[in-house]
Order: structure tokens, then sequence, then C-alpha cells
């Protein structure tokens, strides 16, 4: 892997791990909204080849997806 790729991983597990903390409060409806939108960002990104429309598309449709399943 070249350096970059390693630093910008190193960034998003950090993000992760920070981002966990906040989850305190959460309603399990956020918590589901949360984790679909994630889920859904992921899929976007890797179904589209790293597309930024793709992942933010993906994002969108899971957190639509995870609110809805957490009623």
């Amino acid at each position: 892997m070249k350096s970059i790729q390693k630093f910008a991983l190193s960034a998003v597990a950090a993000a992760v791990m920070l981002g966990l903390g906040g989850c305190a409060g959460m309603s399990a409806q956020d918590k589901n909204t949360a984790i679909g939108a994630g889920v859904g960002a992921i899929g976007g990104s890797v179904l589209t080849g790293g597309s930024a429309v793709g992942t933010v598309g993906g994002a969108a449709v899971g957190g639509v997806i995870g609110h809805e399943v957490g009623k």
C-alpha cells in the first residue's frame, strides 16, 4: 500500500473510534440510522468504484433504510 493510503486508512479508523464515543446518548433508532448510513456509504463506494456521488448516495439510502428499520 502507498503511504498516503495507509495514512487515510489510519485517519478513518481514528475517526470511527472517536465517533463511537458520541453514540452513547443516541436512541436505538438513531443508532440504526447511523449504522445504515455507514453501511450504505461503503456499499455505494464499492459499487461505483469510489465515486463520491455513489458514496454519498449510498449513505443517504442506507440512512433512510436504517431509520425505517429502527421504527
